[in-house]
C-alpha cells in the first residue's frame, strides 16, 4: 500500500480478533514508530509492550477510553523521557510523532489499532506508572491497543477547505 493510500484509509480499530500478533510485527511497529522525526533527533522516547492479559485488563480501570485494551492482543504504552531531552517541552510532540507512524504501520501491515491518549491526564499517567513501575523520568504518552481488525470502518473525507489559509488568515 503507497503512503497516501495508507493514511487515506487508515482508522481507528477498537475491536480486534483473537488472533495473536507476532514477535516480528511488533518490531516491524516499533522500527516504523523510532523512525519519526523529533527535535534535533533527540528520539526522547521509550515503549512499553504489554501483552499479559492480567495487565490489559487492568487499563480500564484507569484509562476510560482504553477499554479496548482488556481485548486486544497487546498495547504499546509510548512513553516519554525526559532526561533525554536537548530541547525541552518537546517530547509531547516527538511522541505525537512516533505514534502517527506506529499507526499507519499497523495499517499497513493489516493490524488495527487506535490512540488513546494517556498524557496530560494525570489518574491515566499514575495508573500507568503504578501498574508499570515508570521510572520518575518517564511519562506516559499515548495507549495503542493493537490486534487484527475485528472490524472495517467506512473511510471519509475530512479534508476542510475551510481550515486552510493562505498567506494569513483571511
Amino acid at each position: 500500500m503507497d503512503a497516501l493510500e495508507c493514511i487515506r484509509t487508515r482508522r481507528s480499530i477498537r475491536e480486534y480478533t483473537e488472533q495473536p500478533v507476532s514477535e516480528e510485527l511488533v518490531e516491524q511497529l516499533l522500527r516504523a514508530a523510532m523512525m519519526a522525526p523529533s527535535a534535533r533527533n533527540q528520539q526522547p522516547w521509550h515503549f512499553v509492550v504489554i501483552d499479559d492479559r492480567q495487565l490489559l485488563q487492568q487499563i480500564p480501570d484507569f484509562h476510560p477510553n482504553g477499554a479496548m485494551a482488556a481485548q486486544a492482543p497487546l498495547a504499546i504504552l509510548v512513553c516519554g523521557d525526559v532526561s533525554l531531552e536537548l530541547s525541552p517541552g518537546y517530547w509531547p510532540i516527538d511522541c505525537a510523532a512516533a505514534v502517527q507512524n506506529l499507526l499507519l504501520a499497523a495499517h499497513a501491515l493489516g493490524l488495527g489499532a487506535v490512540w488513546t491518549g494517556v498524557y496530560p491526564r494525570e489518574e491515566r499517567m499514575n495508573g500507568f506508572r503504578k501498574m508499570l513501575g515508570l521510572p520518575d523520568n518517564v511519562i506516559p504518552h499515548t495507549l495503542i491497543p493493537v490486534g487484527y481488525p475485528a472490524e472495517r470502518p467506512a473511510t471519509e473525507d475530512r479534508y476542510r477547505p475551510d481550515r486552510v489559509h493562505r498567506n494569513g488568515w483571511a
